[in-house]
């Protein structure tokens, strides 16, 4: 049997060096077999080179260099399709995934004989802003998701190669990994940390992207916002019978309407809720669009294998 680590990376360079070492250092006491591959997800800084520095006296680190920054999902995505091991941990890249969670999460799906076993966030050091954004989204998600998602669970987890397998089966581009991960079902369990905040560089989920992230995660794995189109669609009926019996009531006694403002309001409501239908629709276009391309989820620029993949080939 083999662990494999996957490490999406996007310009870390700072971090590599230790990083490589701290996630070793932790492997090492599983006393598997492993290797390490390590993703570097288009980064403008000297991220790659130094990978490629550390790999040179660590012949179990592989490196896939790609194209461009293509974000975290595909990143991962790269990652599962290069990984060899019988066991797959998914961690990022910033020290907010601790390596040293690594033989817990390890020891928790062998002692269990589970599928999957996600480090779900008791605690987390970001701040106030994000941690406010980031329980929301999964309030939210929890409550308008089919299935059961896990609260505070992301992308850091073990997986054996059933799950992985199973995972690959997808093709969608747009993806939220830890729905997907919810998804295939199997048996799983979960261990819980407290998310450090981040001590060195600086946070490459932005505001924007968190909120692209989101909405894949919505729009992916929910019926809500086509529900909630539905449900505003009624309320403008309920709207219009009930300004249709105001008229007739002031009508018939002699109560003339309040005039402009009635019907300037009635306008702006119906014309409102049309806009959303025909903004919600383009969304759903616009992704139905996306997946009909069936443009490739990432591009490989170069490979840097571990040696024994090399061999593998070889023989």
């Amino acid at each position: 049997m083999k662990l494999s680590v996957i490490i999406p990376l996007f310009n870390e360079g700072s971090l590599v060096a230790r990083l490589i070492d701290e996630v070793i250092s932790n492997v090492r006491t599983t006393c598997m077999p492993f290797e390490i591959v390590c993703v570097d997800d288009g980064s403008t800084d000297n991220t790659l080179q130094n990978l490629l520095k550390a790999r040179e006296d660590r012949k179990n680190v592989g490196v896939i260099s790609l194209s461009r920054n293509f974000g975290l999902q595909a990143a991962i995505t790269a990652g599962l399709d290069f990984a060899t091991g019988d066991y797959v941990v998914i961690m990022d890249g910033d020290f907010q995934d601790p390596p040293e969670l690594i033989p817990a999460l390890f020891n928790k799906i062998i002692e269990t004989q589970a599928d999957v076993v996600s480090a779900v966030r008791s605690k987390r050091g970001e701040k106030f802003s994000k941690r406010f954004y980031i329980r929301v989204f999964h309030k939210v998600f929890k409550n308008v998701s089919e299935g059961d998602q896990v609260e505070q669970a992301g992308n850091f987890s073990i997986l054996n190669r059933k799950a992985v397998n199973a995972i690959l089966k997808f093709t969608e581009s747009s993806r939220y990994f830890p729905g997907i991960r919810n998804f295939i079902g199997f048996k799983h369990e979960f261990v819980e940390y407290e998310r450090p905040e981040r001590t060195e560089g600086s946070a490459k989920m932005s505001r924007k992207k968190l909120f692209a992230l989101a909405a894949d995660a919505v729009y992916s794995f929910s019926k809500w916002p086509i529900k909630a189109c539905l449900y505003l669609g009624l309320l403008g009926v309920v709207v219009f019978f009930l300004a249709i019996i105001y008229t007739l009531v002031s009508k018939f006694t002699g109560l003339a309407p309040f005039g402009w403002s009635s019907t300037f309001l009635a306008i702006s409501f119906f014309g409102s809720v049309q806009l959303t239908f025909l903004g919600l629709i383009g969304e759903y276009i616009f992704r139905i669009y996306k997946e009909v391309q069936k443009r490739p989820i990432y591009i490989v620029k170069d490979i840097y294998e571990t040696e024994e993949i090399q061999s593998d080939k070889k023989e």
